[in-house]
């Protein structure tokens, strides 16, 4: 029931009365991220879980309080398994330049435009003096490219980092929603990310994808 969670809710009142209440506080992030992260083969795990969690309580104090941000447990494992990802990746990377690009991966996609600028001040304080690493996706590039010219689109640059920004966070979470106003490009940028990966389905890297499109309102509630 998890009640004060989005989308949960609470036991009624005379149900309440038939269970007996238990209290739960809320674990230690640090200490669950540092095992975490030493299990993904970090040698610095105590240092970045620290780091991590701190970018997540000041994110929480500074910026604008949204429906959709979420700074609990979800988000650091979300933060830990995209680090885990890199560092299978890259083993010879600088650890913190993997958790920077972990942080920013998963969370800038999610961030309103005004409050982007104030997380990269929040991580720029945390991880001073790292530069913002060039990342390598093999030939996604060139095949995005190939299917803005498919479906007749403009690379503009912005909307090429909302694609690479779509396919990051499909690497870390199981369900995600693509959201934006009428005419911001949220169809067009997953049918471009669809076809790009598809057609590098002969690669070890990627497989075919598939999309099957359903009309909520053509299901039934149950």
């Amino acid at each position: 029931m998890n009640p004060g969670y989005a989308g949960r809710t609470e036991l009624p009142d005379n149900l309440k009365a038939l269970f007996r209440p238990v209290a739960m506080m809320v674990p230690d992030y640090a200490l669950i991220g540092e095992i975490m992260l030493y299990s993904f083969g970090f040698l610095e795990g105590r240092g970045l879980a620290k780091k991590m969690v701190t970018t997540f309580t000041l994110s929480s104090e500074q910026l604008s309080s949204q429906d959709h941000y979420d700074y609990g447990m979800r988000a650091v494992r979300s933060v830990i398994n995209a680090a885990g990802l890199l560092k299978e990746a890259e083993p010879d990377e600088v650890e913190q330049i993997l958790l920077l690009r972990a942080l920013r991966d998963v969370n800038v996609p999610k961030f309103l435009k005004d409050d982007i600028p104030l997380f990269e001040n929040i991580i720029t304080d945390l991880f001073p003096g790292l530069e913002r690493p060039n990342i390598n996706y093999g030939n996604l590039e060139s095949a995005i490219s190939k299917s803005c010219e498919h479906y007749n689109v403009q690379e503009v640059e912005l909307f090429i980092a909302k694609i690479f920004q779509l396919y990051d966070t499909i690497q870390v979470r199981h369900g995600l929603m693509i959201v934006g106003p009428t005419g911001g490009g949220k169809s067009s940028n997953y049918r471009v990310l669809q076809h790009a990966m598809s057609s590098l389905a002969h690669e070890e890297m990627f497989e075919k994808v598939h999309v099957d499109i359903l009309n909520p309102k053509s299901i039934t509630m149950g």
